[in-house]
């Protein structure tokens, strides 16, 4: 493959991360910004999908449906069932704001911007070797030799139909659970 080619690849994965990371902030300020308990929920799934989107884009493919399984599938079924079986009002809610909300703001600018300065001036124009596949593992092997592909094969190819399918019967379940608990 020749360098240009490479280029091409590592600037489309950055303008991917960008349009990913675009959405998951929008996603990150909605979920504090709406008044409505179960919305906000629903834009976590957005944010966490996007982070196994990042996870994609990083070739970490095992970690990324482990992300859609574990928090997408069991957890936000998990904070759903919270939501609703609190019997807390379901729309949105007056006087859920700190009144000091504003001083957030200047407090956020700046930690954004020791952030970004820390960020930025950490590596001194310093770039880390880029080596090839061939160069290095493609798995990393733990005590007992059994590497993650082999672990991810042996798990996730005969069961991911099924796993995917316990995600529909968890909501199932938590839809059948709040029309139980709730009496409106």
């Amino acid at each position: 493959m020749s360098p240009l080619a490479a280029e091409g690849v590592n600037v489309a994965q950055n303008i991917g991360f960008g349009i990913i990371a675009a959405f998951m902030i929008f996603g990150a300020l909605c979920v504090v910004s709406t008044k409505n308990v179960v919305h906000a929920a629903l834009w976590l799934v957005v944010v966490l999908g996007g982070v196994a989107a990042q996870y994609i884009l990083a070739a970490a493919e095992f970690v990324a449906v482990s992300q859609v399984l574990v928090y997408i599938g069991a957890v936000m079924v998990l904070f759903l069932f919270g939501i609703m079986l609190t019997r807390a009002r379901i729309g949105a809610e007056e006087g859920l704001n700190n009144p000091g909300w504003a001083l957030g703001i200047p407090v956020a600018v700046v930690l954004f911007g020791l952030l970004a300065f820390v960020v930025l001036d950490f590596t001194d124009d310093d770039t880390i070797d880029q080596l090839g596949l061939a160069d290095r593992p493609l798995v990393l092997t733990g005590a007992n030799n059994e590497s993650t592909i082999g672990i991810a094969d042996r798990v996730l190819s005969p069961y991911l139909v099924p796993f995917f399918g316990m995600t529909f019967v968890l909501l199932a379940a938590a839809i059948g659970a709040i029309v139980l608990a709730r009496k409106d």
